[in-house]
């Protein structure tokens, strides 16, 4: 019968530590203190469900301002009577205990009764390794990495020169649910692991980048609405199944980087908020606990157990998972006190200021942490203010993020790209402005979901022109954007020519990659992807300026651009050089740093990717004669809205 499951009796033995007589996974002192200190990495190990190979589960959950705490599932019936917890002595506030009766795939949540008002609530474990597919809520009690033994030992031993700031990185942004789908459903992550590997392989990326695949209760949200910040998506398999896609991908020599989103969480009765009657994991005044954009919660950087919690989730994905990368959602949320807010709807800092001062300590934090634990790692933050040191290291008083999204780039670019070509003269600066500013962070050029949603259009209907201009006018910014100074990323779709906008529901517009102009667009981006692995000039000197110069920047009369990139050792420059009119130019005199032949490694106006195939006949020789302050010059053919890329073969 439910009423006689109960937990296990505790046995206290010296100071604060505590034992059950079944083996329990104990929450320690010195859990304690660096769970109150806001450092504890790694909770996962000790809160949540653990089950026992020969049956039963310990269970903990922090949960301070409860007057009883039980667990409540399948095994019992959901009867709060029948499995009760007992606090940790001490002031942790943690609850735990072990149930005899559990075993894995059952479904679970706490029943917590808070001191304040009796109220009463079931909620989904924070710490659950798995959770009931959606719309139910429950979590679900599951013995991690069981059955799955992995087998991407080369790459582990090699990622840090995959990952380095001096590697290629090209990443292709996807949201599972809607890149490819199998009889309008979606596919399982292991379906998913070679359909994926095979196409990302074969187009040259080098990283796929997952919109958030952390259990959301709302599929409309892509995952940005995280409940579960320690438990793959449901919806597309077990762990195991997620586990299986970061090795296949691994195998295939593709690395895989992960949205993570501490800025806010939803309010679902289910979920953090209100979790045992009070304000626990979210502030109190909705000045600074309610995100007025996104109608969700935010959490309390001062409180140093939220501080734990994110730190650990954050760990866990790269220890459990061997994911890559994080990329961090909202920064500029967080670092924010009024953002988003008009006078009179934010608390200043203690200063007075409106910088968060609480969630700059967190980020320094979560950076250390990731770094220390996991240098062969990076951590990419979605910040889109000129906010100080973002990638620089916390000893340097940055935020310690390896990478930076350049969204100052990314709004300027299209900016300029929508402009009729006629009229690009007027705004020529745009493309040139970010070369001020390149190298006081190390950024990612993001081209990312989010400019091709709620109304902004495809990417290439942001394009101007008839037909044919739109698709030059896209592969020309494209090969641009590969050719400047920073690591890459683009969303699904993009590679293609996706004419509709992005929807999360149904799958990408494939049936195009049989047209002509996407397919030879389709081409062109695997080509530049093999052209930018190749050459240790586009990737290798991405954050210094030793590795960019500018040969003209000012010529906006004719909307061209040359500048050169430079290898990080000895080795040959690449010339790039962009027209963004429908006016081919022929005979333009270009000065470069040595004489001998130029090859064109790339012309995104040949014939194979839709273009007209104006060109160089395959290379230039270059001439003894001055410009552009060089003892050497090409006469170069630039095709019509087209980005031509030049590699030197050196002096003869």
């Amino acid at each position: 019968m439910a009423s006689q499951r109960r937990s296990a009796p505790w046995t206290p033995l010296q100071g604060n530590t505590v034992l059950a007589v079944h083996p329990l996974a104990v929450f320690d002192d010195t859990d304690a203190y660096l769970f109150r200190e806001g450092t504890h990495a790694r909770l996962f190990d000790k809160l949540g469900c653990h089950p026992h190979e020969d049956g039963g589960a310990d269970f903990a959950v922090w949960a301070p301002n409860a007057e009883s705490v039980s667990v409540v599932g399948d095994w019992n019936g959901w009867n709060g009577d029948a499995d009760a917890l007992s606090p940790v002595p001490g002031d942790s506030g943690v609850w735990h205990g072990h149930v005899d009766d559990v075993r894995p795939g059952q479904t679970y949540k706490y029943r917590i009764r808070s001191r304040l008002r009796g109220h009463v609530e079931d909620k989904a474990d924070p710490f659950a390794f798995s959770s009931e597919l959606a719309p139910a809520t429950a979590s679900r009690v599951h013995r991690l990495g069981e059955g799955h033994d992995w087998e991407d030992g080369n790459w582990m031993a090699t990622r840090h020169a995959r990952n380095a700031l001096d590697a290629p990185m090209a990443m292709y942004e996807v949201h599972l649910g809607s890149w490819r789908r199998e009889d309008g459903q979606f596919m399982g992550y292991r379906a998913l692991a070679h359909a994926l590997a095979d196409y990302v392989s074969d187009m040259g990326f080098t990283h796929v980048e997952l919109m958030p695949v952390t259990e959301h209760p709302f599929y409309g949200s892509w995952g940005y609405q995280t409940t579960g910040y320690f438990a793959p998506t449901a919806r597309y398999g077990t762990p195991e199944d997620f586990m299986y896609f970061v090795d296949h991908l691994h195998q295939r020599g593709i690395g895989v980087v992960l949205d993570w989103v501490p800025s806010h969480f939803p309010t679902d009765a289910h979920g953090l908020a209100f979790f045992d009657g009070t304000h626990l994991f979210e502030h109190a005044d909705p000045r600074q606990g309610f995100h007025p954009e996104w109608n969700s919660a935010i959490f309390n950087y001062g409180r140093p157990e939220v501080r734990s919690f994110l730190v650990s989730s954050a760990l866990f994905w790269l220890d459990k998972y061997h994911i890559d990368g994080l990329r961090v959602d909202a920064v500029a949320s967080m670092l924010y006190l009024d953002y988003a807010r008009g006078p009179g709807g934010w608390v200043p800092n203690r200063h007075g200021g409106r910088e968060n001062l609480e969630a700059i300590e967190f980020l320094q934090t979560l950076n250390r942490a990731v770094y220390r634990d996991h240098p062969d790692t990076f951590t990419v933050a979605e910040e889109s203010t000129a906010w100080p040191r973002v990638s620089r290291p916390t000893e340097m008083d940055g935020l310690g993020f390896g990478l930076k999204w350049n969204m100052g780039w990314m709004h300027d670019t299209l900016d300029y790209m929508r402009h009729d070509p006629v009229h690009r003269s007027h705004h020529h600066h745009a493309l040139t402005f970010s070369l001020v500013y390149a190298f006081h962070e190390n950024f990612v050029l993001p081209l990312s979901h989010d400019e091709v949603v709620h109304g902004k259009g495809s990417l290439i209907n942001k394009m101007p022109g008839d037909d044919w201009q739109q698709f030059a006018n896209l592969r020309a910014l494209l090969a641009f954007m590969w050719a400047h100074p920073g690591k890459k990323l683009l969303f699904m779709g993009a590679e293609f020519g996706q004419r509709r906008e992005w929807t999360h529901d149904g799958e990408l517009e494939w049936w195009v990659c049989g047209l002509p102009a996407h397919a030879g667009l389709q081409r062109m981006v695997r080509q530049l992807n093999r052209v930018y692995r190749e050459q240790p000039a586009l990737h290798s000197q991405d954050f210094t300026p030793a590795g960019f110069e500018w040969i003209d920047a000012d010529d906006a009369e004719r909307s061209v651009f040359l500048f050169l990139r430079k290898p990080a050792h000895d080795g040959p420059p690449v010339l790039v050089a962009v027209n963004m009119t429908p006016v081919p130019r022929t005979n333009l005199l270009v000065g470069v740093p040595c004489g001998g032949t130029w090859r064109e490694v790339l012309n995104t106006d040949a014939t194979e990717f839709g273009g007209a195939g104006w060109g160089n006949f395959g290379g230039v020789e270059a001439s003894p004669v001055r410009s552009h302050g060089r003892r050497h010059s090409l006469s170069l053919t630039l095709p019509p809205l087209s980005t031509v890329i030049l590699q030197s073969e050196g002096q003869r």
